[in-house]
């Protein structure tokens, strides 16, 4: 059984990052117009027909209960031509390549986006990839995955590389191994990962295709003497995406914590758990945890900020969608008409009963603990509160800087993101393609900055412990009204040297988006 067969999935992610860190894949130019000279496809540069008219049209149709119909690669590229054309935010900014000419429809794909460029140098589209479709439906509906339970924190990958286990999934291979937050790779399958060069092998073990392979590992776990070797064994994971819900009982009041990771269905009962728990205690403050939170739905994202701003937010907008200048005023996918979506006081429906109304905490402040891996619907929860005047203070480090979102579609097997529009909050803003900030870190950022304080990683403490460097700067922010550190001009606290690293944890690329239902 292969899993994630997908161009920009897991199985390709240690070599891309051997060369660069980062991934996303395709190609890093504009395409070279073509004349379609050669191609029988009776290709018209400037004419679309509708997308309609090759749904499903495949080069290898699916059995069962799909739609599929016998085409060719030829059929797939013109209905991403024209689906491209059509809903693609920048569809203006699209090279019109002869479908006929590409006989590969993940490549035809690559072509099918901008290639311009920021005011800062970097591309103007990060975030086109596609995804197999029964694995992104395994994923986003149950947050099940292949793989072994740990997610890396990625400081260097490239010769001398450098990976440390950011945190572990429970009831996983990796769990039963005793693996932490901290501990360090040093070799695989028999290769030295720090210096190796068989990235094949690495690659095989660290990312495997089939469930069921047996993959041995020397790491060195935080504080140990000597390393160990352990052997893992590929299985489904399924990801627990709230994690850590506890209360700090402080002189000033209780103080909420929760460790928030992927914005997928599942997601919506354990919120709803966790705020239940923290409505209980009275909590006076709540710090969510995102630091790894890549994204994910959309409606998760404005569940989770309905209920820390609970009754104040009610009428108000959460987020605005932007489409492109062809849809200015309805839904290019479900042909809706434009309206701002509201704050909500009822869960949206994704693992409890849609309607069930959410409990509320009715905060006129929370502290998010973020990083360079803080995306897309985790970004749009601070910029949801922040437009209805809600104080987030951001303790960590720059998020990744992501205002767009697309829908998943299928078709023939593969599931599709293309970014089709850019969310605002209630003021009308939504410009923080270079992320948000705290706003203790360099002047000289070009990002948003927004009340925080600038805290490296830790990784020498678990995540929830009171002494972890950003969960406790947030405490002590909490206390003082301010950064102590900083106020103070002194170095960070002398924490263990993990804790003052820099890296970044990769996920999947959908766990890095912001997506909408049907």
């Amino acid at each position: 059984m292969v899993l994630f067969a997908t161009r920009f999935g897991l199985t390709t992610m240690l070599l891309t990052l051997l060369v660069a860190c980062g991934g996303g894949g395709g190609n890093s130019s504009a395409p070279a117009a073509t004349t379609g000279s050669g191609s029988t496809s009776n290709w018209t540069a400037g004419s679309f027909k509708p997308a309609s008219d090759y749904d499903a049209m495949c080069a290898e149709p699916r059995s069962g209960s799909f739609p599929d119909v016998q085409g060719a690669v030829t059929d797939e590229n013109f209905w991403l031509r024209s689906y491209s054309n059509d809903t693609y935010l920048w569809y203006d900014e699209i090279t019109d390549v002869d479908p006929g000419t590409i006989d590969d429809a993940l490549d035809y794909f690559d072509l099918m986006k901008t290639f311009e460029t920021t005011p800062s140098g970097n591309p103007k589209d990060k975030f086109h990839f596609t995804y197999d479709t029964e694995a992104w439906e395994k994923l986003s509906q149950s947050g099940i995955s292949a793989g072994y339970g740990i997610e890396f924190f990625r400081v260097s990958s490239s010769s001398p590389r450098s990976w440390l286990v950011a945190l572990v999934q429970p009831g996983t291979t990796a769990a039963a191994a005793n693996l932490a937050r901290g501990a360090e790779l040093l070799e695989v399958d028999g290769v030295d990962f720090v210096n190796g060069s068989d990235v094949d092998t690495l690659n095989a073990a660290l990312f495997p295709e089939t469930l069921g392979e047996a993959h041995e590992f020397v790491f060195l776990d935080l504080n140990a003497a000597a390393p160990r070797t352990v052997t893992l064994v590929s299985e489904e994971v399924t990801l627990t995406p709230v994690q850590s819900v506890k209360t700090f009982d402080t002189a000033s009041g209780m103080v909420g914590y929760m460790l928030f990771n992927e914005h997928i269905a599942t997601a919506e009962a354990l919120l709803i758990d966790a705020f239940e728990t923290f409505a209980a205690a009275q909590v006076s403050d709540l710090i969510v945890d995102m630091r790894y939170n890549g994204g994910g739905y959309l409606d998760i994202a404005n569940a989770l900020a309905s209920m820390i701003a609970g009754d104040f937010a009610t009428g108000h907008t959460f987020s605005e969608l932007e489409f492109n200048d062809k849809y200015p005023d309805r839904n290019p996918i479900t042909g809706a008409s434009l309206s701002p979506t509201l704050f909500t006081s009822a869960a949206p429906g994704f693992s409890v009963p849609a309607g069930t109304p959410l409990p509320k905490l009715n905060l006129t402040r929370v502290f998010i603990l973020a990083g360079s891996g803080t995306c897309s619907a985790s970004e749009a929860v601070i910029n949801g509160l922040r437009g209805i005047g809600t104080e987030v203070v951001l303790i960590g480090d720059t998020t990744c800087g992501k205002p767009y979102g697309f829908y998943a579609i299928d078709n023939c097997g593969t599931t599709y993101f293309t970014i089709q529009f850019r969310g605002v909050n209630a003021l009308g803003f939504g410009d923080y393609t270079d992320g948000f900030s705290p706003a203790d870190i360099d002047p000289d950022f070009a990002g948003t900055l927004i009340p925080g304080c600038y805290v490296e990683d830790d990784l020498s403490h678990s995540l929830g412990d009171s002494a972890e460097a950003r969960l406790s700067a947030a405490l002590d922010y909490r206390d003082a009204g301010q950064c102590v550190v900083a106020a103070a001009g002194l170095q960070q606290k002398p924490y263990h040297p993990l804790a003052q690293i820099k890296g970044q944890v990769v996920k999947a690329r959908p766990l890095q988006s912001m997506i909408l239902r049907h």
